[in-house]
């Protein structure tokens, strides 16, 4: 029985700081990506048509961004004084309150990927009045905004 004991004991031991182990390995590994992600809107490059907001995102970092369905996008309506969020839009309906990428510049990487160096071209449809502010963030905190006027932004 105090085999029994002894055998439950370590193995409980050995097995909770295996999981601990993990989870600080898996901790420092996001907290890495996150240091490596960077993107920055491109002023020059952002315009309202219609009900869409146009802009492009570079990645400026050094971590390859592909996980789209978890990056939000937030603009503000100084007239109503409202934020509005937006989600992902894989399937490019345009409709209001979804994003989507319209196209990424660099045809020889893989799909879905924004890899460092690399240009988005996103477009957000609203449902209020024209925006005077964006944010885009990525799923792991970083963001980049951009605030009117912008030459070509109403």
């Amino acid at each position: 029985m105090l085999v029994v004991v002894a055998y439950l004991l370590v193995g409980g031991t050995l097995t909770a700081a295996e999981t601990v182990a993990n989870a600080q390995k898996d901790l420092t590994l996001l907290n890495e990506a996150r240091l490596r992600t960077d993107w920055r809107i491109n002023a020059d490059e952002t315009a309202i048509e219609g009900n869409g907001l146009n802009f492009s995102v570079t990645n400026t970092g050094n971590e390859i961004i592909t996980d789209f369905r978890h990056i939000d996008v937030f603009t503000y309506d100084n007239s109503n004084s409202d934020y509005e969020h937006y989600t992902f839009d894989n399937d490019r309906t345009g409709s209001a309150g979804k994003w989507a990428v319209i196209r990424i510049n660099d045809n020889y990487n893989p799909p879905n990927q924004l890899y460092p160096g690399e240009k988005a071209w996103i477009m957000a449809t609203f449902s209020s009045n024209d925006p005077v502010w964006v944010m885009i963030t990525t799923n792991n905190g970083i963001y980049s905004q951009l605030a009117a006027p912008v030459t070509g932004w109403r």
